[in-house]
């Protein structure tokens, strides 16, 4: 009776443990959330604020880093690899990208949005820069995010692609896209109502990135060096961006985060103006981060900066 209570024992043990390790093993199950990598600031914010904590979502590119020039560690490349989905700019922003060969699906945004062709002059400008030259082959503006209305498709194809990635959460991501864009609508109806009535049709840029952004909204870019934040600039260019200075009486001058404004520096010196920073959004700063700000945060931030380097009313 004695060795039949001991075989009972030891049989609901065993039982019982079995039942605490299968638990524990779905619970990991679950908590092993899908990965999605993304390779730029303003498209991860799109998907992180799509997805929520219903993905784990990866910015591929380490805050406080230019996207121009990253190269991806191997622990970058193995979360890469672990990823179902991988979404990036394209039009030539991600060198990286030209040689890698992806293992699971991936979203090339450029795809969709609207590219914007350079001008002549700025093909000239292009043509001189090495860095770019590799990069971009077809005289295509990459920075297509900083137009509000790219923003919008890009929102729509990154959401589309979620939902085929968990179809259950369907409706949850389609109500925060509904979300989203009407932050987007406003930011857009912002920027209109701002920039409506402006004694300045120019701004004056360290990086022509910001050629969408003045397309929409109907200002220009005069920049001291091309698509290249990181292309040499001659005494040439400096001396003409001066005059043009002068003679517009341009009020304020812009550099950006990831880039030496040495030369915008001199540049603003000589004509005793002041250098401020204006965000190309291709990633945002660690100190940015920290403060969780969103693609529209730093959006409104750049439209009150060039409000005044306009001279809006």
């Amino acid at each position: 009776m004695i060795n039949y209570k001991k075989k009972a024992f030891f049989l609901f043990l065993v039982i019982f443990l079995l039942v605490i390790f299968l638990l524990n093993q779905n619970k990991q199950e679950k908590e092993q959330k899908t990965i999605v990598s993304v390779s730029s600031f303003a498209l991860y914010d799109i998907t992180k604020s799509i997805a929520g904590n219903s993905l784990d979502v990866i910015n591929i590119l380490p805050f406080g880093v230019d996207p121009h020039s990253y190269e991806p560690t191997p622990k970058t490349m193995a979360k890469i690899e672990k990823s179902v989905l991988v979404i990036y700019s394209g039009s030539g922003l991600e060198p990286w990208t030209h040689n890698y060969t992806f293992k699971q699906k991936v979203l090339n945004i450029s795809k969709f949005v609207h590219l914007r062709k350079l001008s002549k002059e700025e093909e000239h400008e292009h043509h001189h820069e090495h860095h770019h030259a590799d990069e971009n082959k077809f005289g295509i503006d990459p920075h297509y995010w900083l137009s509000i209305k790219n923003m919008k498709i890009a929102t729509d194809v990154i959401t589309k692609a979620l939902i085929r990635l968990k179809p259950e959460d369907k409706l949850l991501y389609i109500k925060r896209e509904k979300q989203y864009l009407k932050g987007l609508s406003d930011l857009q109806e912002k920027y209109s109502h701002s920039l409506k009535s402006c004694k300045q049709k120019s701004i004056v840029v360290s990086h022509n990135a910001y050629g969408y952004l003045a397309h929409e909204f109907d200002f220009k870019v005069i920049s001291l060096s091309g698509l290249s934040p990181e292309a040499q600039t001659d005494a040439k260019s400096m001396q003409n961006i001066i005059k043009t200075i002068r003679k517009q009486k341009i009020p304020l001058l812009f550099g950006e985060s990831f880039e030496s404004i040495k030369s915008m520096q001199s540049i603003a010196d000589e004509v005793g103006l002041k250098v401020e920073t204006l965000d190309a959004l291709g990633n945002i700063t660690a100190n940015e981060m920290k403060k969780k700000l969103t693609y529209k945060d730093i959006m409104e931030i750049n439209l009150h900066k060039i409000t005044k380097a306009l001279e809006c009313s």
